[in-house]
């Protein structure tokens, strides 16, 4: 293997940015200088939309500038409703939501402007729409009737209402919204870089979301908060979580929640934040053994492999007891990092270099054809 080569391309540093970064010594999610997990307990998701869009925290009024702005963007074609409502019932709701996004595009009359100032408007627009899209997928998928955004509502609890129909309670719009904060930004997975990649060829915003969530559809990235409830709902008790968790790792199968590319040592500081407001909401809904199951597969996993949960384990039970759909789980992400992505894109438009890696070769050389080929 060359010297040069990194499966993975780990520990490859691929660009500069200024937008955020991990440090996994001191256990901080550093957002434009901020720490995420002190910015989920202080302030508000479209905080850090304008944190992440302009660099700075909004004032109060900087922050209703910004949901106003949002609302005016609310509502899709009704020809993108279409387009979801024509999708098989078997459709992946990631796959859905990749089709409405890529469809969007054709709406947009300055999607081939990649200024900073254009830019931010189809951020804008995206980050209103995404959530309609991935609502309006799932509603037509189960034969529900889609709902109209409520501008009364919050940009979070419009967000939560348009997928359950229902208002939300102070404390579940608070929750969401930590999540959705958390989720929002965290520096170069896989699916930020492909966004990046795409980008990089001056390839538009929409495209490079596109991309993205092709790439968060791929289960070793996305899907894994899906896995976690699944495997909750399975055991269904605290007396079967443990052995069903032993019975997975005796075959060899990954349980998923557990483990980070970056986060080897230590546990993902999201997670934490997700534990708290798990316990929280589960006495609020009057469940607390979907808490202390969760504390327990922990407790086993750190006992067995030694391996500490990362955001979506935590994330998973926090959206069950929301009233999400599961099959909605992983969407939702892509929604909330819809900033983070726009973000990327914008720095990678405002300093661009073609992305254009090599290989290390392993194959033959020198062969040739028996005999000239008659033509």
């Amino acid at each position: 293997m060359s010297d040069l080569h990194r499966p993975g391309l780990e520990n490859v540093i691929a660009s500069e940015t200024d937008i955020s970064y991990l440090d996994v010594e001191n256990e901080e999610i550093v957002i434009r200088g901020y720490d995420l997990i002190e910015l989920a307990k202080k302030v508000t998701y479209l905080d850090i939309v304008g944190l992440l869009l302009e660099g700075s925290l909004p004032t109060p009024s900087g922050r209703n500038a910004i949901e106003g702005k949002l609302k005016s963007e609310y509502g899709l074609p009704s020809n993108v409703c279409s387009i979801l409502q024509l999708l098989p019932e078997q459709a992946d709701l990631m796959d859905v939501l990749r089709t409405g996004i890529s469809a969007m595009a054709s709406y947009d009359e300055e999607l081939d402007d990649r200024s900073r100032e254009a830019n931010t408007r189809k951020a804008i627009r995206l980050l209103a729409k995404v959530p309609q899209i991935l609502a309006c997928g799932y509603r037509a998928k189960t034969k529900l009737p889609f709902l109209d955004p409520r501008k009364e509502l919050s940009f979070t609890a419009n967000f939560l209402y348009m997928i359950t129909g229902q208002v939300p309670t102070k404390m579940e719009e608070d929750i969401f919204d930590q999540s959705l904060i958390v989720y929002s930004e965290h520096e170069m997975p896989n699916s930020t870089f492909a966004a990046r990649v795409i980008a990089s060829t001056q390839s538009d915003l929409y495209g490079a979301l596109t991309g993205a969530v092709a790439s968060l559809k791929g289960t070793l990235h996305g899907g894994a908060n899906e896995a976690v409830m699944a495997m909750l709902l399975e055991a269904g008790s605290e007396a079967n979580l443990e052995a069903l968790m032993l019975n997975k790792l005796s075959q060899k199968e990954r349980i998923m929640g557990f483990g980070h590319r970056v986060y080897m040592k230590k546990a993902d500081p999201r997670a934490l934040l997700m534990k708290e407001a798990l316990a929280d909401l589960a006495i609020e809904k009057n469940q607390p053994e979907l808490y202390n199951m969760c504390v327990l597969g922990e407790e086993v996993m750190k006992r067995e492999k030694n391996l500490h949960p990362n955001l979506d384990y935590y994330a998973a039970p926090v959206y069950y007891l929301l009233g999400i759909p599961i099959d909605l789980f992983t969407p939702i992400f892509l929604a909330a990092r819809t900033i983070g992505i726009s973000a990327h894109v914008m720095e990678q438009h405002g300093n661009n270099r073609l992305f254009r890696p090599r290989v290390h070769y392993t194959g033959p050389r020198g062969l040739h054809p028996s005999e000239p080929q008659t033509r």
